[in-house]
């Protein structure tokens, strides 16, 4: 076989796996993915989240800003966007252990909201005083939604033991009872404090 014919074939060989990895990956997976999707329609259309009137509140993937409302459990510090909490600007603050202006924020936070819980600051738990990765953590941990059960009670003319339930029912635990740690959706909670508060 001289040279100009196996040059054509090793062409024509090429030629026909990009043909056939163009459809495998370009038409086939990406059809499969979305009929998958399908199956769980809630999480391939953003994972939204309805009031009782059936109006989107927002997403369970997604953190959000309670701070105006003190009757509200409040969500983790964001550091997303100029004012947090912006989906569009999905980031962390990218301050380091040895930056100044950390610490600063971070002893600042744990007076505020140790004020604010009437609980001495060593309870204030990590993710109360820092921002996730993604600055859109939509969860708290358990320690952080205890601490808040007080207060919360209290606006809402709720026992604690109301309260708590509340969390307890919003609790996520980790799958398959090892991946991941125990979580609460602020979002859900909200809404479950809600439509027990009628309001």
């Amino acid at each position: 076989m001289n040279s100009s014919a196996h040059a054509l074939r090793t062409v024509g060989t090429g030629l026909r796996a990009l043909l056939v990895f163009t459809l495998i990956t370009g038409i086939v997976y990406p059809l499969a993915m979305t009929g998958f999707g399908q199956l769980v329609p809630h999480r391939a259309k953003g994972s939204i989240i309805y009031d009782a009137d059936g109006n989107a509140v927002g997403s369970e993937l997604i953190g959000q800003d309670f701070s105006a409302d003190d009757s509200l459990f409040q969500s983790r510090p964001s550091a997303a966007g100029d004012n947090g909490y912006d989906a569009q600007s999905s980031g962390a603050s990218n301050l380091g252990p040895t930056s100044e202006e950390l610490a600063a924020s971070i002893a600042e936070r744990k007076e505020e909201i140790a004020a604010r819980e009437g609980v001495d600051p060593s309870e204030v738990p990590a993710d109360a005083l820092t921002a996730s990765g993604s600055g859109l953590d939509p969860h708290i941990s358990p320690a952080y939604a205890e601490i808040q059960v007080a207060r919360v009670a209290e606006k809402n003319s709720l026992s604690e033991d109301e309260v708590r339930s509340l969390v307890q029912d919003n609790t996520a635990h980790p799958a398959l009872g090892f991946i991941g740690t125990e979580r609460v959706n602020v979002l859900k909670l909200n809404l479950a404090l809600k439509e027990i508060h009628g309001s």
